[in-house]
């Protein structure tokens, strides 16, 4: 829409106008991000074009000059013959065949058509994230598995993290020192008085937290036969419980914090965070109840959803559904079959969780190995990367070659 209208974060009249950051995370394939950058380059991305030919130098991460960065995408968008309209979308068309790409500040106006077709119930406008810790790096011995009241003999849907009162003391005293990520501009704090980070909690009093998040009512520590003093507790992420939700643990704390103060619950001393916990503007839709695997609406095989929209965190993600919905487009215009990447794919994988996950408890996703199958066999810690990264690359040349010629771009 610009450069007739910008929204709060954008400054100038270009495309692809990096905000946040010029960073595009890590250019290793062990890592599940830099895997993801892998696979869009094996289906000839624009976006990871442009970010190789305007890297700078930034160590293992691929960081881009953003100026270079937007005006590349420019020129070759323009270069294919491609009609750009630059003006504000108000109202999606109803007879046509559409991709909504949108991000985190998308417009008041389009937002209240995407709900008209969505559903206001379930399009959100801020994320309230816990964060996430890989199951394999949770200190069993330290734990127990109970609901709250349930008897000893049953099997509890929660894994608790049990504290005595020194314990708490430390862990409620850090928190509320904790440093935090500043809010922007267009945030308001007010925005977020439903859904406080824990720090905010712990800052009102040394006690608040005992009657909030982590309150021990109902909960008995079998080893102890006890009630702990505090408890925090892990909730299952995804249904093959490789990933646990610190439960009320949304916070604006910063990434470094959230590691150092965390990391002082029992059983969580090594924990791997598979995604840390903020608190920002957002707007996204509930994709485990609107969507199909293919990107498109549940209750219209003609509107398709990409970009930040989707239920996925940050700009790789985003370009990657952006990437699908084209594929996916191609073969719908075509009367091809649309068909979903392997779930053993980063692409595959990501889509698996915004389409997947539990719609009651759904939040937006980076791309981390805790949403991949597991290994089919047992492979070091120091490992794990590359066998996921290999399985992944394989399984993607099958796909694409299935792809070919209806629907794919001929590329790379």
């Amino acid at each position: 829409m610009k450069p007739t209208h910008f929204s709060p974060a954008h400054t100038t009249d270009h495309l692809a106008e990096l905000v946040c950051s010029n960073s595009f995370r890590s250019n290793a394939v062990e890592n599940a991000v830099g895997l993801l950058k892998e696979e869009m380059r094996l289906m000839g991305s624009l976006i990871m074009e442009a970010a190789d030919a305007t890297a700078v130098p930034a160590g293992k991460a691929l960081a881009v000059d953003r100026t270079l960065f937007s005006h590349y995408i420019e020129d070759k968008l323009a270069s294919t013959g491609l009609r750009i309209v630059r003006e504000e979308v108000t109202v999606i068309p109803k007879n046509s065949i559409v991709i909504i790409a949108t991000g985190p500040l998308t417009s008041d106006s389009l937002a209240q058509s995407i709900a008209s077709v969505a559903g206001d119930a379930y399009l959100y406008f801020y994320d309230a994230i816990s964060p996430i810790v890989d199951a394999r790096s949770i200190d069993y011995d330290k734990v127990f598995r109970a609901s709250r009241y349930g008897s000893n003999d049953e099997v509890g849907d929660y894994l608790n993290c049990p504290m005595t009162r020194d314990e708490y003391e430390r862990f409620w005293s850090e928190l509320s020192k904790g440093i935090d990520v500043p809010l922007r501009d267009f945030e308001d704090r007010r925005c977020f008085e439903g859904c406080l980070p824990v720090e905010v909690m712990a800052r009102r009093g040394i006690k608040t937290l005992l009657f909030g998040p982590m309150k021990p009512v109902g909960l008995i520590d079998p080893k102890t036969e006890k009630r702990p003093y505090a408890v925090v507790q892990l909730r299952h992420e995804n249904s093959e419980g490789t990933l646990y939700n610190l439960v009320g643990f949304q916070t604006k704390l910063t990434w470094t914090e959230q590691k150092r103060i965390l990391r002082m619950i029992p059983g969580l001393e090594n924990a791997e965070f598979a995604r840390y916990g903020s608190i920002h503007r957002n707007t996204f839709i509930n994709s485990p109840l609107l969507l199909k695997k293919s990107l498109q609406l549940r209750s219209n095989d003609n509107i398709f959803i990409a970009g930040q929209i989707s239920g996925v965190e940050g700009y790789v993600e985003s370009a990657a559904m952006g990437l699908l919905a084209g594929i996916n487009v191609c073969r719908h215009v075509a009367g091809t079959e649309v068909i979903d990447p392997p779930a053993t794919t980063a692409m595959g994988a990501l889509v698996s969780h915004i389409t997947n996950a539990d719609y009651t408890t759904f939040q937006p996703m980076n791309v981390n190995f805790g949403l991949f199958p597991s290994l089919e066999s047992r492979v070091p810690k120091k490992m794990r990367g590359r066998y996921y990264a290999e399985r992944s690359l394989n399984d993607l040349k099958v796909w694409k070659e299935k792809l070919t010629p209806s629907g794919l771009p001929s590329g790379p």
